[in-house]
């Protein structure tokens, strides 16, 4: 089953903006490109904070634990500049992340608009956009320097995006793999979409009253979102 339904708030149907998350979210976390930028965050601490590798990922974990990214932590505490650091840790390799058709031919299908909201920057979203074939379902990217380097979960970030794009939040969904992140979108009236990754720290609060729908394959969830909006009953997906 591509997904399951908690509770009903806004019915699929009738969402009119489609909020996704980026990294393990638009792709697989079983293709582990964030392994990449994992090593290249130790690698920047190491070098900038004169740290052996063991104590460079020792604080990289404590500072995503403690402020949301580990690039909170790096400007707060040690006055790293972000925008070296952003650059620094996104220049990765993709080859690791396959395309997806049916992901690309459901986000094709599936009306409404749709934004990437990230804990990245713009640079690194159209990047992957591009090499994914989904740029073109896209019509606007909201990322961690427009929303002042504030990371998801904070709220800025969150009322940024509803404002410059004029959403309406009880027509809205959000799609995450981290599920503490969605907590403020339903606070501010989203309906929400949690992707199981198998990730322990992603799954942290996932059995919250906010997580409205629980998603195990994104290609079938939003197929299943487009049929209901056309009224194609003989492709809904069967009642859990």
């Amino acid at each position: 089953m591509a997904y399951t339904t908690r509770r009903e708030r806004c019915p699929l149907g009738a969402v009119e903006t489609w909020i996704f998350d980026l990294d393990n979210t638009l792709y697989p976390a079983s293709c582990r490109l964030f392994d990449q930028v994992q090593r290249r965050m130790t690698a920047f601490i190491c070098e900038r904070l004169s740290l052996s590798p063991e104590e460079a990922a020792e604080l990289r974990r404590t500072y995503f634990r403690e402020h949301g990214t580990t690039l909170r932590g790096l400007m707060t505490n040690d006055a790293i500049d972000p925008h070296e650091f952003l650059a620094f840790v996104h220049d990765i390799d993709l080859a690791c992340v396959p395309p997806d058709p049916a992901l690309a031919a459901a986000l094709k299908e599936l009306g409404g608009r749709k934004i990437v909201h990230t804990n990245g920057s713009v640079g690194h979203a159209q990047r992957l956009l591009d090499h994914l074939g989904l740029s073109d379902a896209f019509c606007g990217i909201v990322d961690i320097v427009a929303a002042d380097f504030d990371p998801k979960p904070a709220l800025p970030g969150y009322r940024l995006l509803l404002q410059r794009h004029a959403v309406a939040a009880q027509t809205a969904l959000m799609i995450e793999d981290i599920a503490r992140n969605l907590a403020p979108a339903a606070a501010l009236g989203m309906t929400t979409a949690w992707v199981r990754n198998g990730l322990d720290w992603a799954a942290a609060e996932a059995d919250s009253d906010y997580i409205h729908h629980v998603v195990d394959d994104l290609a079938g969830f939003l197929a299943a979102a487009a049929a209901l909006q056309s009224g194609d009953d003989s492709r809904k997906p069967a009642a859990p």
